[in-house]
């Protein structure tokens, strides 16, 4: 068996998949923000103003609006604190001791971010502060297609690193400061979004940032957007060979970043600085701690970060963007506007590996943008599976399935008893465990076995179309699913119900191989719930090779021969309903060497041990 799927696997891939390389809404809003901001690198408290130009595009009248104020989960008693408290499987980061880290924060140690003072259109507005929302009641209603701006005044105390943001990480970074600013929340056809900061991920609106920050000249700064003054700061921004005069004890560091939805820096005396520039493509950044053990994984990971952006771009769609940063900081790994925070201190394999998946989410969460709050399996799990990809292709990984961990945890996740619908807020799931398996894996196989469903080349297709059409407009899973219609002719509401609102599961087994005169009988059965095409492959006492496909009757159509080496007969449809199917081979039951259900393994079906028939010896 193992020898057949191996066979299979090398076959299919190398011949299809990496050789490939409904607008959910018709308006979106945006905000442009100037921030000026100076951080105190010695209490690691800063303050700043905050000018914002809200454009409301929806055909509703906004009597209010919503800001994040994500630092203020870092403090003992926050709904992120209580629910590390409460959860069966707690994240280990965040815990120390058997005990939240959060819970024994002290004033100087917490986080905190305030509004001090905020108007619209010169006008004093009231504001509430509840845990890590604030909300504001207009002085004068924003009409459809209306503007209006916002000043603000605040203030913040960067937390000690627990959870993505934070300052003094374990590797030593001094600042992480993502989350940072007060963020407005995002207003869609669903309505607002202001989400408290309880666990993770996150939603925003699409404009244009324009942010000084001011802090000690020792410190390096890097993250999103492009540096306005290089010849003042220095620092490794600055023309090769031209001199930097720097007056004082601090520098301002001025950034722009257009058409992003967030708004990432780090910062530490000790980073270093390097630049590498793509023949064709964007400058890219990188800002490491200077560690002798690890200097050389950061100089290599250089080029692999301008191949792996390559390969996103041709695969998915061009990056729009004409710089990227890859930062040491935060506490794993991070996507965030134009750049990413990775811990450093890995072996090279692993710091390839963390920077491909960031620098995936570029495609898939800061230009598309789901709501991964609510859809976070097309964030985490898209950008696994063009991962996945990519890591096979770049580090030579030569997988015959790259997507087998992800097959492997989704196994693991149904035989634990824990599954829950992928429909469920991300905030919602009973154990990390679960929302970990259903984002990544499970998130990851809906697209490998659309692929087993559609065709390899169909769902390439897919995936450059949906970014094509969906960019910057964050879709929901109707707009990949009528995409995937589209390209393929196929109709998929079947897949996108079962596979993502509901736990059925798919368990397909071959029943019986009877012998019928000088013909061979097969009586397949669907034990699992969910309907699926079939693909059997059919193998001779003599070694020939055939498939035979049973197309799933609510698709309306057949996919392309996977195989197109082999002969493949197409049977009747397979109507849901119906608990068996039969078959019938023009070949005596002696003739019959091996029948084996998905050659391909990319079907998630949880019980292989009935998909395969082998002839007694």
């Amino acid at each position: 068996m193992k020898r057949l799927q191996s066979l299979f696997f090398t076959a299919f891939f190398g011949a299809t998949l990496f050789l490939s390389a409904q607008n959910s809404s018709s308006w979106q809003q945006h905000v442009d923000y100037t921030m000026d901001v100076q951080m105190d690198v010695k209490t690691y408290q800063y303050t700043g103003t905050q000018k914002l130009v809200y454009t409301n595009n929806s055909p509703d009248e906004l009597s209010r609006v919503f800001y994040h104020l994500y630092y203020n989960a870092f403090q003992p008693g926050s709904e992120m604190d209580i629910r590390l408290q409460n959860i069966k499987d707690p994240d280990k980061r965040m815990m120390e001791d058997g005990k939240s880290r959060i819970a024994s924060l002290s004033e100087d140690e917490m986080g905190y971010l305030h509004a001090k003072s905020l108007a619209q259109d010169g006008q004093p507005v009231t504001f509430t502060e509840e845990g890590t929302i604030l909300v504001v009641d207009l002085a004068k209603p924003i009409p459809p297609g209306g503007k209006t701006t916002l000043e603000m005044s605040f203030e913040g105390q960067v937390p000690l690193q627990i959870r993505r943001s934070g300052r003094n990480s374990k590797e030593g970074v001094a600042l992480s400061m993502s989350q940072w600013y007060p963020k407005l929340s995002e207003y869609d056809f669903e309505g607002w979004h202001p989400n408290p900061y309880i666990a993770r991920e996150f939603h925003g609106v699409w404009g244009d940032f324009d942010v000084k920050i001011t802090l000690d000249k020792d410190y390096t700064v890097g993250g999103s957007g492009y540096l306005q003054n290089p010849q003042e700061i220095g620092h490794g921004y600055e023309t090769p060979g031209t001199k930097v005069k720097t007056k004082g004890k601090t520098l301002t560091w001025h950034f722009k970043a257009p058409k992003v939805h967030d708004f990432m820096w780090a910062a530490d005396p000790e980073y270093i600085h390097d630049v590498y520039k793509m023949e064709g493509g964007p400058t890219l950044h990188f800002l490491y701690k200077d560690n002798p053990e690890f200097n050389e994984n950061w100089e290599k990971l250089q080029p692999k970060t301008a191949e792996a952006m390559t390969f996103f771009s041709k695969n998915i769609g061009k990056y729009p963007y004409e710089q990227y940063s890859v930062v040491q900081g935060g506490d794993g790994g991070m996507e965030y506007a134009m750049s990413t925070l990775i811990t450093g201190e890995r072996e090279f394999g692993s710091l390839v590996g963390v920077m491909v998946h960031e620098l995936a989410h570029s495609w898939f969460q800061h230009v598309l943008a789901t709501n991964e709050s609510k859809h976070e399996w097309m964030d985490e799990g898209f950008t696994s599976f063009i991962s996945s990809l990519c890591m096979n292709q770049i580090m030579e990984q030569n997988k015959q399935n790259p997507f087998e961990g992800s097959y492997r945890g989704y196994y693991a996740l149904v035989n634990s008893g824990l599954e829950m619908p992928q429909s469920t807020h991300a905030d919602r799931y009973t154990t990390n465990f679960a929302y970990g398996v259903s984002a990544y894996s499970k998130g990851s196989i809906f697209l490998s076995q659309l692929g087993y469903i559609i065709g390899q080349d169909k769902l390439m297709e897919t995936i450059q179309k949906y970014f094509e059409d969906f960019k910057f407009k964050h879709p929901v899973p109707n707009d990949i699913k009528r995409t995937a219609e589209k390209v393929s002719g196929m109709e998929l509401d079947w897949y996108l119900t079962d596979w993502t609102q509901t736990t059925n599961t798919i368990d397909y087994g071959i029943k019986s191989v009877e012998a019928d005169g000088d013909k061979t009988k097969v009586t397949m059965e669907r034990i699992g719930e969910m309907p699926m095409p079939l693909d059997i492959l059919v193998v001779g006492a003599d070694g020939t090779q055939e498939t035979y496909y049973v197309p799933l009757r609510m698709t309306y159509g057949e996919k392309d021969n996977p195989y197109p080496n082999l002969n493949r007969t197409v049977l009747e449809d397979w109507p849901w309903a119906y608990p068996t199917y039969e078959f019938t081979l023009d070949m005596p039951l002696d003739d019959v060497q091996a029948i084996m259900i998905d050659p391909s393994q990319l079907m998630a079906d949880v019980d292989g041990e009935n998909n395969v028939y082998q002839a007694e010896e």
